[in-house]
């Protein structure tokens, strides 16, 4: 049983988490997939990209994600044009025959001004105890960002948090992103209320290869969802979380 979660907000000017099925007008995921939470989460700590995913599988390493925490960003996307380098060959070549500026524009689907609040549980105490240090302390060992290096991410640590029940018996108000497969029933018949699902990826092998995917919920200004769920987590502040 897991006993506590650290739970922290991050935020940024723009974000991308480029779907899986998107190539030359690349779109983004509403909410950041898993992989990419693991990413900035090792990037915090200074686990390299040839070890984090070992430390942070699924079974090791518990993540659940918030939408607009602090009722200000709501999902919100726009089209931002990147300038791409012709690195073929591992060089740059900035003279090309036929493109003299040697790069290609390509118009990004982004995130503008997202935040989300994460909830994370690691059961190794050197790896969860180096994030509460680090979060408290407003340190990364590497530069965390929003999906790629460009959109740089910013963090404040909120507070450590136990876990009070397990609610899988009675309807509840979900706070975090909620995965379709651990739901029993659903009230999403409320006025004003948006909701939207994706498919995200949540599991990779140290060579990048997705080994798990999972449908997701999320009402697009961070409202609670009302389920009845398998595995929901209550915790002592009083929100109720859905593990991705």
């Amino acid at each position: 049983m897991l006993d506590k979660f650290l739970i922290f907000d991050i935020w940024g000017d723009y974000a991308h988490f480029k779907k899986y099925y998107t190539t030359s007008s690349p779109l983004t995921f509403s909410v950041p997939p898993r992989t990419a939470l693991i990413g900035l989460i090792s990037a915090i700590i200074g686990k390299g990209k040839k070890e984090y995913l070992q430390i942070m599988t699924k079974k090791e390493a518990e993540v659940a994600v918030r939408i607009n925490p602090t009722n200000s960003n709501p999902i919100k996307k726009t089209r931002i044009t990147q300038n791409l380098i012709d690195t073929k060959g591992n060089y740059w070549r900035p003279v090309k025959r036929g493109n003299l500026t040697g790069r290609t524009q390509i118009r990004f689907e982004c995130l503008k001004t997202p935040r989300f609040r994460v909830y994370f549980h690691h059961s190794n105490d050197e790896v969860y105890n180096l994030l509460k240090m680090n979060l408290e302390n407003h340190k990364s060992v590497y530069t965390p960002c929003l999906g790629i290096s460009e959109f740089i991410a910013d963090f404040i640590f909120i507070s450590e948090s136990s876990i009070v029940e397990q609610c899988n018996t009675e309807m509840v108000d979900i706070h975090t992103v909620l995965p379709l497969d651990i739901v029993i029933a659903t009230d999403l018949l409320k006025p004003g209320y948006k909701y939207f699902k994706e498919r995200i990826p949540v599991e990779m092998l140290p060579d990048r290869s997705v080994t798990e995917y999972r449908e997701v919920l999320y009402e697009v200004e961070g409202k609670p969802i009302r389920a009845k769920v398998k595995n929901a987590l209550k915790l002592r502040n009083g929100d109720v979380i859905t593990t991705l």
